[in-house]
């Protein structure tokens, strides 16, 4: 299976440690929307999108079920971050199009 698209939405406010939000497309026919890239102690990485079931727990809608896997998808969103971050205007206002703010 393999990545063929990469969709990132940046988040505008740096207070807490979100930073994107990430849809990922494989093979061209099927997409997993609602990955976070979050800003760690250690650096970024990509959470899974997942949902509340409890008051204070969460459980992952979709996931890889191999190590190998979850670092390829890993590897990709964060590429796709790090490219789309260079290459983003610097202007106010970016985020609008995310489609989880609604």
């Amino acid at each position: 299976m393999k990545i063929t698209e990469v969709r990132i939405f940046p988040k505008t406010n740096k207070e807490n440690k979100l930073r994107a939000f990430a849809n990922i497309t494989f093979d061209d026919c099927f997409v997993v929307r609602g990955l976070k890239v979050i800003e760690g102690s250690k650096g970024l990485f990509v959470v899974m999108p997942s949902r509340k079931i409890k008051a204070d727990e969460h459980r992952d809608v979709a996931h890889p079920v191999t190590a190998e896997f979850r670092d390829y998808i890993e590897k990709e969103v964060l590429k796709a971050y790090e490219l789309h971050i260079e290459h983003m205007p610097d202007t106010e206002g970016l985020g609008e199009d995310d489609p989880y703010e609604r």
